[in-house]
């Protein structure tokens, strides 16, 4: 990323990018506020307006982590089509947004489980699961996906694509594509949950 003065608009921003990039690189021990001033180039100080500490900044990256996963799930849960074209899509949104964000989506879950989370903060963890149990709920209703708590479903999917996205970012599909991976995966918790492929 390119050094320089940043306008206090788009400094948060900038920060939040090179945090991501440092949770890749070096995981969340190598994040402080004093090296991404030192990356963007600008004062100590500077990331101090945007976040108070370090915890601040890993807190907002686990919000806005969930954010965007939750809303990649209802875009493609609320999408147009039959019932198991958007199951398909919920599950690739899954799988695509745990290889891309792998780094980021660890501390999300770590950060879910810590001791001093939030109520909102475990909320926040649960929508995602609630999206996909809500259309799971919808498929049971057309006959598309069988009987049964749909959060519980929702939980045995989740477990699929999780696994699935484990393997991929681990380099454990042994030179098969993530995409065809995912279809594989897909097309077999699609069947044992009831619903056509």
């Amino acid at each position: 990323m390119a050094t320089g003065s940043y306008h206090h608009g788009n400094l948060r921003a900038a920060l939040l990018e090179r945090a991501e990039e440092v949770l890749v690189k070096d995981g969340a021990v190598g994040l402080s506020l004093r090296g991404l001033a030192r990356d963007l180039g600008v004062s100590h100080a500077a990331p101090t307006r945007h976040f108070r500490d370090r915890q601040d900044l890993l807190d907002t990256l686990v919000t806005e982590g969930f954010g965007d996963l939750n809303h990649r799930l209802r875009e493609a849960a609320g999408s147009a089509g039959p019932v198991d074209e958007r199951l398909t899509a919920l599950g690739r949104a899954y799988v695509v947004f745990a290889t891309e964000r792998s780094a980021l989506l660890e501390i999300m879950f770590a950060a879910k489980k810590e001791e001093g989370a939030g109520e909102d903060l475990r909320r926040l963890a649960h929508v995602s699961l609630e999206i996909a149990a809500g259309l799971i709920g919808e498929a049971q209703q057309t006959g598309a996906v069988r009987p049964g708590d749909p959060a519980r479903l929702a939980q045995v999917a989740f477990s699929a694509v999780h696994g699935l996205a484990v393997l991929a970012v681990g380099g454990l599909l042994d030179g098969t594509p993530v995409d065809e991976a995912t279809d594989l995966t897909l097309n077999v918790l699609l069947a044992g949950l009831g619903a056509a492929p």
